[in-house]
């Protein structure tokens, strides 16, 4: 496995900047020819690049976007929030074909749907400068439809000394590639979600689908929702309950919170189960507000629910 880097380095992130349009409260989702009405509609920055990154930066861990943002007024709209969330933005690119890049999320008893479009090419003009920044020493992507259009960015990153993180994300179109697992040599941590990791590793047993996978990547951590998450490294394999939650009001980028909090505990140096741990209490936290980076989280209040979840005995597998 890669050398963790120094505890205050910057973690780049990279994916599609989206405008989420969440709307909570419905009576039922909409079908063909219906028309239904939201008690809540929220207008938050998206993505899981960006969602990510502001995770990041609650929790003391310094992340800068590496993403492309469109001129029209929908784009610009958000760009209040984004400077007030204190990710570094100076590799945000401005484009006319960037945008509108809309997410529409539709919350219901707590599933979702989505309605997306996407704007213009993945890869940001910035991507070189980013990665040669002296400050940098981690890249995460957001999903395999980024690495896809940047198939050398893994390489590019591990020239320039830096470790790197994947989040698959589900797409149709990609997620049953046969090379998808070959695109991603490089990469040092794999964190799909349990639908995702039985895809991808062609079982449906998790556990089995793990194990396949840690064939591929140094650290495997596999996001289960309720049920918790799952740790496969060095031939351990761990799984930790679901933290304790009070009211879940919007998933929307929990998964991504969970990889801000395993990031961030694992750059600064902590076990792969302590970050394991960390990782769900963000993802856990992150489902009690709405939007996915809607969340403020206190990085001591996580490093204390983490703490009583590991005092959980640990399941292991053999």
């Amino acid at each position: 496995m890669a050398e963790q880097p120094q505890p205050d380095g910057l973690v780049l992130s990279i994916g599609r900047l989206y405008c989420d349009l969440v709307f909570r409260g419905l009576a039922a989702m909409p079908r063909l020819g219906e028309e239904r009405f939201a008690d809540e509609v929220a207008v938050v920055p998206g993505g899981g690049g960006f969602i990510t990154a502001a995770h990041l930066i609650g929790l003391g861990r310094p992340a800068g976007l590496l993403a492309r943002l469109g001129e029209d007024p929908i784009s610009q709209a958000l760009r209040p929030a984004l400077e007030a969330s204190g990710v570094d933005l100076a590799f945000l690119e401005c484009a006319a074909d960037a945008g509108p890049q809309l997410t529409v999320a539709m919350i219901h008893d707590g599933e979702r749907a989505f309605l997306s479009r996407r704007a213009g090419p993945a890869r940001p003009a910035t991507l070189n400068a980013a990665l040669g920044d002296t400050r940098a020493c981690h890249l995460h992507i957001a999903e395999f439809a980024t690495l896809a259009e940047i198939p050398d960015v893994v390489s590019e990153a591990r020239r320039h000394g830096l470790t790197v993180s994947l989040d698959p994300s589900w797409d149709d179109a990609l997620i049953r590639s046969p090379d998808l697992l070959a695109r991603c040599s490089g990469v040092d941590i794999f964190l799909p979600n349990a639908a995702e990791a039985r895809v991808i590793a062609g079982c449906d047993d998790l556990d089995l689908a793990g194990q396949r996978l840690a064939r591929h990547f140094a650290l495997v951590a596999i996001k289960d929702g309720g049920a918790g998450a799952r740790l496969y490294h060095g031939g351990e394999q761990v799984t930790l309950p679901a933290a304790p939650c009070r009211e879940v009001l919007d998933t929307t980028g929990a998964g991504d919170a969970f990889n801000a909090g395993f990031l961030a505990a694992w750059l600064a140096g902590s076990s792969p189960v302590r970050a394991l741990a960390e990782g769900v209490v963000c993802g856990t936290l992150s489902v009690q507000s709405v939007g996915g980076a809607g969340s403020k989280l206190d990085p001591r209040h996580v490093a204390h629910l983490a703490d009583h979840l590991l005092e959980t005995p640990l399941r292991h597998h053999g």
